[in-house]
């Protein structure tokens, strides 16, 4: 019988988690059904059915980590075979001719057999959880008959409130939530960065009156040729990269005593989803277009809401810019994104009173900042890089130059 087992990952991905079955023991599957979700530290990816039968056997339960190669289920090409085997578990069933043995040990049990509640009955333990009554619970009615000391049932359950009910009655409640296999890796990541790297940060501010005009000019003419809006972060894109050019240290990595300078421009995009932050990757930016960089984009937001990117698309990467404005912060220090070397965040647009040929004049203005690693570059390089992208931003016309 043929096995499903855990799919290759992806680069460096050897591990991921059971997070949902959506077929049951017993179902019918066909040859590219959905059998599995599995939770990865960067994407979900379902596990399809390579033959048809009928799912026989799941080997792993929902929550459970797993490794690559490792049987997931089983499915039985047979089909009819394993159908079958479900009615052995209605065997239990032979088991209520036991419970007349109650009546034979209690003479008055037989005729008591009208009030059928003592199978029914549910029973509350202390820790709140309810279940059946136990084989005893009938012999207990009559008992009660006998002497009605039935009210010391309610005192041993009066005795749970006690502990709780200072919490409870307060609202001061706790839930435990496992993470996430995604919120782990982020974790672990930033921590291994902050652990490993020498980061520091600069800052800049960055008039953004030529971009915004740029945008308001081209708007429906750009939309209407490319199917996407013309957005703020391809300009960032196209400035990068003619930055990058310029100080290649910081589209590099440090391996060992080793400098590892890449001739290629592999921009990584930060979005946002409900997992956590992923990075999909624009693979060789410096030979797209604007309205190429824009529906990427658009394509790599929807897709991180629905939960489709997939491992090719977070890939790699040589520098990423994350934009932390759409969710309207003003200034932050992003953190690097290991193995790379440089990241650019980009803040909110703010209207905002600057000095300019001499007169006040209100401006958009955007905070921008640059983590780098110290190790490798040093502040002048950070400095020079940032005022670079200012210069591009300022006077967008130079990137159109070097389209």
């Amino acid at each position: 019988m043929p096995n499903i087992v855990v799919p290759q990952l992806g680069e460096s991905i050897v591990e991921a988690r059971v997070a949902r079955w959506l077929k049951k023991e017993g179902d019918r599957v066909e040859a590219g059904d959905p059998v599995v979700e599995l939770e990865t530290e960067k994407v979900d990816l379902e596990v399809r059915a390579e033959q048809a039968g009928v799912l026989s056997r799941i080997d792993r339960k929902e929550g459970e980590d797993v490794k690559v190669g490792e049987v997931l289920a089983v499915i039985d090409e047979a089909g009819a075979a394993t159908s079958p085997p479900t009615p052995p578990a209605k065997a239990p069933p032979a088991e209520p001719p036991a419970t007349p043995e109650p009546a034979v040990k209690d003479p008055p049990a037989p005729p008591r057999k009208s009030a059928p509640r003592a199978p029914q009955t549910v029973q509350r333990s202390q820790s709140g959880e309810v279940g059946e009554a136990s084989p005893a619970a009938p012999r207990e009615p009559t008992a009660a008959k006998a002497a009605p000391p039935a009210p010391q049932a309610p005192p041993a359950q009066r005795a749970v409130p006690p502990e709780p009910t200072s919490a409870a009655s307060h609202g001061r409640i706790e839930e435990r939530i496992r993470m996430s296999k995604r919120r782990q890796t982020i974790a672990r990541r930033l921590l291994e960065a902050q652990r490993t790297a020498a980061m520091l940060t600069t800052f800049n501010e960055i008039d953004m009156t030529s971009v915004m005009d740029l945008r308001a000019r081209v708007k429906e003419q750009f939309k209407e040729r490319h199917g996407a809006s013309l957005g703020i972060v391809s300009f960032f894109v196209k400035a990068s990269i003619a930055a990058l050019r310029a100080f290649p240290k910081l589209n590099a990595e440090v391996q060992d005593d080793e400098i590892v300078l890449k001739h290629y421009y592999d921009i990584g995009v930060a979005v946002g989803s409900e997992g956590g932050l992923v990075v999909p990757v624009l693979r060789d930016a410096d030979r797209m277009s604007f309205g190429e960089i824009e529906v990427s984009i658009r394509s790599f937001s929807s897709r991180a809401a629905e939960g489709t990117l997939t491992l090719e698309d977070l890939r790699g990467g040589t520098f990423t810019i994350t934009n932390g404005g759409v969710f309207g912060s003003l200034l932050s220090t992003p953190i690097l994104n290991l193995p790379q070397v440089g990241i650019l965040g980009l803040h909110k647009i703010q209207d905002r009173a600057v000095a300019l040929n001499g007169a006040v004049v209100i401006r958009p203005m955007m905070f921008v900042a640059l983590t780098y690693d110290h190790r490798l570059i040093d502040g002048r390089e950070a400095v020079q890089f940032l005022v670079t992208i200012k210069g591009y931003i300022e006077d967008p016309s130079r990137l159109m130059l070097e389209q």
